[in-house]
């Protein structure tokens, strides 16, 4: 068993129980969670295996951990603005837009935390070379971001307006899935960017 892992799975969870304490939003926390169960799981596992490379590994951790005070203010309302006024970071006239951006952030973070964990899957599943599991790491991500949207696409057809509205965070923006793909595809592009040289130096060597 790997200390290092356990200790950051043991920070998620902590996390976790922490932001369900008192919950604001009961219904969506829970429906939030889901992603967080799917997120656990992996790393969980690798606590015992220990085959993910670490920068996966603190990769899929720093998501979660996003992901996880995304769900206890169901990311529409997560008080970024006010955290970041308080502790002097900002004036709190820094801030015009109104909206807020924090789900933004997580669907970056989408493109650049998780690409290492493609990547390991690529080479080491998929036996892949480098350069063709780079690439595959990053289609995957855009179609990770793809079904995600399609996902949120489906709870308006099954749930009541306010609640799927609630759950998407789109915040009155009809652009919304469209601009949350275009961020991960950002990460992601920075991402493979990063990984392409690095594997361009070490075969130039």
């Amino acid at each position: 068993m790997d200390k290092i892992r356990l200790t950051l799975v043991l920070l998620v969870v902590a996390i976790t129980i922490i932001t369900c304490i008192h919950p604001i939003y009961p219904n969506e926390q829970v429906l939030q969670h889901i992603g967080t169960v799917l997120l656990l799981i992996p790393l969980t596992i690798d606590v015992f295996r220990k085959r993910l490379p670490m920068s996966a590994f603190i990769g899929i951790t720093c998501f979660t951990i996003l992901h996880v005070i995304g769900a206890r203010y169901i990311y529409s309302y997560v008080p970024y603005k006010e955290w970041a006024v308080s502790l002097g970071i900002i004036d709190a006239h820094f801030f015009h837009d109104p909206r807020n951006h924090y789900d933004r952030l997580v669907h970056f973070s989408f493109g650049v935390f998780l690409f290492p964990y493609f990547v390991y899957i690529c080479r080491k599943w998929v036996k892949q070379p480098s350069f063709v599991a780079i690439f595959m790491a990053w289609l995957m991500i855009q179609t990770g971001s793809m079904i995600y949207e399609l996902f949120e696409w489906l709870l308006t057809i099954v749930m009541t307006p306010d609640a799927a509205d609630n759950y998407n965070g789109q915040q009155g923006d009809m652009w919304d899935a469209q601009k949350d793909m275009a961020l991960a595809l950002v990460g992601s592009i920075g991402m493979f960017i990063v990984y392409m040289l690095r594997c361009f130096i070490t075969h130039k060597r």
